[in-house]
């Protein structure tokens, strides 16, 4: 009897059952509302683009102008930087000049004794110029003019001998081997004289045109060597060419870095008027209308919006390189990029390399 009972009501109640899953597994589910409502184009019609907040000067990599070790890096991340002020620089024993903020120092102690040397032979050429031009000495006139008068006495001597000589020879007195060698003696004589008196002219004269002339050249190839070892050393010195803020900081003492391009060491903005550099997809470039008004919307919270002033259109399509992080979003494509001002600040801050979502009017009429 309780078997006859049982079982009709346990398939009853499974019945049930699976009539309130099913029904309970086909209901819709409510739509939730996202943590954040997603940015809306405030246009009609329009262009809606990625931008990348950057300084009004555009990111500025400094590099190195030479290779070597950092010694000393002088700045830290939110330092003002000036192009026109003068700060001077304390490398060893030196004080280098120049314009422009110090960002950081190469090691500097090759350089310096490649200075030192450089020095040593700017002295030396310049002593050797000067040698030149004191030409003749005082000191070296005395000794030639007596070996001139020396020799003038012995000419005498040996010409008053070829006259004796000469008058023995008619009565067979002198051979005639020794009338020639008296002759020649006479004739050595004469031209030992006429050197020391062209030695002693000479040195009257000075140094030669010529010889001035390459001494001063020498003079000029030291100071030359030298300014460009100057040079060098003021180069160790990596300095600001622009006004701006140091936004990032990403070299250290002892520290390598090369001269090659693309190596961001400290990156210097002007961040008192805040760019945005708005990608625009070549498909959407028809309809783009330089000028037009736009508007940059703030990820994460859209309701901070951003009046922006066109500034200008940069002529040439390149690769996107900056992507959103949309799983639709295509990686081939070509974009041209559009740079508009932020006209007013707002309290929540923006900063630079932030994404924002750029809405541009396409309605307006030129």
């Amino acid at each position: 009897m309780i078997r006859k009972v049982a079982l009709p009501l346990a398939a009853l109640a499974m019945l049930v059952f699976a009539i309130y899953h099913v029904v309970r597994a086909q209901q819709t589910p409510p739509k939730l509302d996202p943590p954040v409502q997603p940015a809306r184009s405030p246009f009609g019609k329009g262009v809606a683009g990625a931008g990348l907040v950057e300084a009004q000067t555009e990111n500025i990599s400094v590099g190195s102008h030479l290779p070597g070790i950092v010694q000393r890096v002088l700045v830290k991340v939110g330092d003002k930087a000036y192009k026109d002020v003068d700060a001077p620089v304390q490398i060893g024993d030196r004080v280098i000049q120049g314009k422009g903020t110090p960002l950081f120092v190469l090691d500097d102690r090759a350089l310096r004794a490649e200075w030192a040397v450089r020095q040593a032979a700017l002295l030396s050429a310049r002593a050797q110029l000067e040698k030149l031009q004191q030409l003749p000495r005082a000191e070296e006139l005395p000794p030639l003019q007596a070996r001139v008068r020396e020799l003038q006495a012995q000419l005498v001597d040996r010409e008053d001998q070829l006259r004796r000589v000469r008058r023995l020879s008619g009565s067979r007195a002198v051979s005639d081997e020794e009338r020639i060698r008296t002759e020649q003696t006479v004739f050595m004589a004469r031209e030992q004289l006429r050197k020391a008196e062209a030695d002693l002219e000479l040195l009257k004269a000075g140094a030669w045109k010529p010889d001035l002339l390459i001494a001063q050249a020498a003079v000029q190839l030291a100071e030359a060597q030298l300014r460009q070892t100057e040079t060098e050393l003021e180069r160790l010195v990596v300095r600001a060419l622009v006004d701006g803020e140091v936004l990032q900081v990403s070299v250290r003492p002892g520290e390598f870095v090369g001269a090659q391009p693309g190596q961001a060491l400290i990156v210097l903005g002007n961040v008192n008027q805040l760019h945005v550099r708005v990608d625009i997809d070549e498909h959407d470039i028809p309809r783009l209308q330089p000028g037009a008004p736009a508007r940059a919307m703030l990820r994460g919270d859209p309701r901070q919006e951003f009046p922006l002033r066109f500034v200008r259109v940069e002529p040439y399509v390149i690769p996107k390189k900056s992507l959103t992080g949309d799983n639709t979003e295509r990686v081939d494509t070509r974009v041209l990029q559009v740079i508009f001002a932020i006209e007013n600040s707002s309290p929540h801050r923006l900063y630079v390399g932030q994404q924002v979502d750029v809405y541009i009017d396409t309605e307006v009429k030129n």
